[in-house]
């Protein structure tokens, strides 16, 4: 028989055992429908019922109806590619590897979920350690009908007469593909080296290192999937949060989890972790550096006990016919008194009103003694404390402070001055100040950061009331699940992707949502943005606790780029990196990248020829990057392109990859950040098939003295 029709009946075989899958899954969804219609019967039954059973039969409806839609939910998640792998092992037992475990109605395993135990030897078994695992094929699949199968013989010795062997490898087939908008998942392709992180002890800390295209993001998010499978009771009631980079990042990867069946992990970038803000603009580097630096704490700190801009300097109050006065100077000494006690100033104006009290009481027993007279300073305190006007005058001179309005107020050089005094140099305060001034422009990404440690600083504001009650958020949401309250800080596990770039500040964000969660932490430090690695490790320890075990995990086998693409990259950060931090690519395309020189007025039109090659070239997405304040710009060359094309800034690049990449001027992205060739090695390294480089000048190729 021909390979062909080998092939042929191989797919056939499996087309088979695929239907038998896709029937039983249309039986367990209309189990699911019926108990969901189930659970608004009982709804409508319990109107007729008395108070108390008709309380019991609302729970249990509400229970049939949030686990029926979890069901469904799950079961619609898993139906694209729903089986992609088989494992035959000696003895002839055969295991089919999907996104879910399906048993039919008499128990027997259709599917293992490739999280569970028994679908390991899928990603783990090789030819030296085989498991016991004669042949493994991976299946590709279009909806319900078999595309493609690969196999790898890992014990020659023991394959059967009848069994018959096809493919080339599901991993470089897979490599070859397109890209699309979003992120794939690798369930189907995941190597040994990967498979034993995602496999990894979910307690404590599990840190994976790795240089671009070495799929650790994949593997981190799908470790996700892989914990919630494996300790649901444990991680399933407080919550998985993945930050990642950026909205464009967070956006590419949000198809991943929810295509395994997670849909209740919270994924935000790091201008989204602070609830209700979403900053998507970057600042300038040096000032980046600033406002992500720990010095910041202190900054912050003092700038929440100076006056308020409104409050008043000079306070009068009428007792017993005599006016009693406390100048500016007086007030400010009680203020200090009150911040001395270390509270947070939202929950600290009942002893600021005591301080007031004793001040205004000391002042009366002044002009008192003065007079030859004595005063009664309980029953003076008792009686200022029940005014009206004593209140009015706490209330301005003590507000409620909000975040957003403490650091605007460091918008004023002079005060940011105050506060800054012997922390920052005054080019930096001068540089701070202008950032914060402007009070029409949005937050940035490090702002968050800031705002995040004002709000702990500050302390909640008192709740308001409504008709006598104090408003509280609902309980559980439209879908029946419980909600988390805002600023939630409870998470289980917490995911962190391009971890070198994140400030210390930001690692203190993030941190405060991990008291009680177990981290999986991936990055490069080589990639890394953050001029101060040290500063930033010390803050994300404190993060992490001082108890934490950590493991540590290095990819080195670089799946994306070609290896012509990556020599070049390779080039450019060769000052900054050994060559053991540096991963190996597997796959040569024989298509090396272009350099063209292009005059600095020249650029659009150059730029636009070159995407358009590239799109007739590539099947799947072609990106174009520049440096950050560029952006603007080289979007308006492409405001008619087609939507395979993509125009990102360099610094929104990280951990996105394209079929082919338009570099414009790589120059600008090493002057922009202060780290210089690590952006542009980034940059360098997204596409996985074609890359062309428009430059003015040879600087970016040159090595650095």
């Amino acid at each position: 028989m021909s390979e062909s029709r080998i092939k042929r009946a191989e797919i056939a075989i499996e087309q088979a055992h695929v239907d038998r899958v896709y029937v039983r899954l249309a039986e367990l969804r209309a189990q699911a429908e019926a108990m969901r219609a189930r659970g608004y019967e009982l709804g409508h039954g319990a109107q007729r019922e008395a108070v108390f059973e008709q309380a019991s039969m609302l729970y249990e409806r509400d229970m049939m109806v949030f686990h029926a839609n979890q069901t469904l939910q799950t079961l619609d998640a898993e139906y694209e590619g729903l089986v992609f792998g088989r494992l035959d092992h000696i003895g002839s037992e055969t295991v089919y590897v999907g996104r879910l475990g399906i048993r039919d109605a008499e128990f027997n395993n259709l599917v293992t979920d490739w999280r569970a135990p028994a679908a390991a030897a899928f990603y783990q078994a090789t030819a030296e350690e085989p498991m016991g695992v004669v042949r493994r094929r991976v299946i590709r699949c279009s909806g319900q009908s078999v595309l493609d199968i690969d196999d790898d013989v890992l014990m020659p010795e023991a394959v059967p007469d009848d069994m018959n062997v096809v493919g080339e490898g599901a991993l470089m087939a897979a490599l070859g593909r397109s890209r699309g908008d979003t992120m794939r998942d690798i369930v189907a392709t995941i190597q040994k080296e990967q498979d034993e992180v995602i496999r990894a002890p979910w307690r404590g800390v599990t840190e994976i290192t790795g240089g671009p295209g070495t799929g650790k993001t994949a593997v981190a998010l799908h470790r996700a999937a892989y914990l919630l499978y494996r300790y649901r009771r444990q991680l399933g009631g407080a919550g998985v949060l993945v930050v990642g980079p950026s909205g464009v990042f967070t956006n590419y990867i949000s198809r991943v989890l929810p295509s395994m069946g997670e849909t209740n992990v919270e994924l935000r970038s790091l201008g989204q972790v602070l609830d209700g803000l979403d900053a998507t603009r970057h600042d300038p580097a040096p000032l980046a550096a600033i406002k992500g630096s720990l010095r910041m704490r202190k900054v912050l700190s003092r700038a929440l006990r100076d006056t308020p801009p409104d409050a008043p300097t000079e306070m009068k109050i009428v007792y017993k016919g005599e006016v009693l006065r406390l100048n500016a100077k007086e007030l400010d000494k009680v203020r200090r008194k009150v911040h001395g006690h270390g509270h947070p100033p939202n929950r600290s104006r009942v002893r600021a009103a005591e301080a007031l009290l004793e001040a205004l009481a000391d002042k009366a027993e002044e002009y008192a003694s003065a007079d030859g007279r004595v005063i009664d300073r309980a029953e003076l305190i008792t009686e200022l404390g029940e005014r009206l006007d004593f209140h009015r005058f706490l209330v301005t001179w003590w507000p409620v402070l909000y975040p957003a309005q403490v650091l605007r107020w460091l918008g004023d050089e002079r005060r940011l001055a105050r506060a800054a005094k012997n922390v920052l140099t005054a080019e930096e305060i001068a540089l701070l100040s202008r950032s914060l001034a402007d009070r029409d422009r949005e937050w940035t990404v490090a702002d968050i950061a800031l705002l995040d440690e004002l709000r702990v600083l500050l302390g909640p504001p008192p709740k308001r009331r409504r008709r006598g009650r104090v408003e509280t958020e609902p309980e559980h949401s439209p879908d029946g699940s419980r909600r988390r309250p805002e600023h939630y800080d409870e998470y289980s596990h917490i995911v962190v992707d391009e971890a070198q770039d994140l400030s210390p500040m930001q690692w203190r964000m993030v941190g405060r949502r991990g008291k009680y969660a177990s981290w999986t932490v991936v990055g490069d430090p080589v990639q890394s943005s953050w001029p101060d690695p040290e500063e930033a490790a010390k803050a994300r320890d404190q993060a992490f606790g001082p108890h934490a075990k950590r493991r540590r995990y290095a990819l080195r086998t670089n799946y994306r780029n070609s290896a012509e693409i990556f020599e070049l990259a390779s080039r450019v950060v060769a000052d900054h990196a050994r060559p053991d931090d540096l991963p190996r690519a597997v796959r040569t395309t024989g298509v090396r990248p272009q350099i063209r020189r292009v005059e600095p007025d020249a650029l659009e039109n150059a730029a636009q020829t070159a995407a358009k090659e590239l799109l007739d070239a590539v099947e799947g997405t072609v990106g174009v990057i520049c440096a950050m304040d560029r952006v603007p710009e080289v979007e308006r060359w492409f405001s008619d392109a087609e939507d395979r094309l993509k125009v990102v800034g360099s610094l929104d690049s990280k951990g996105l990859e394209y079929d082919a990449v338009v570099l414009v001027e790589p120059t600008e992205l090493i002057t922009e950040s202060l780290t210089g060739r690590r952006v542009l090695y980034v940059a360098l390294t997204r596409a996985t098939q074609q890359l062309t480089v428009l430059a003015s000048d040879d600087a970016w190729l040159t090595p650095e003295k």
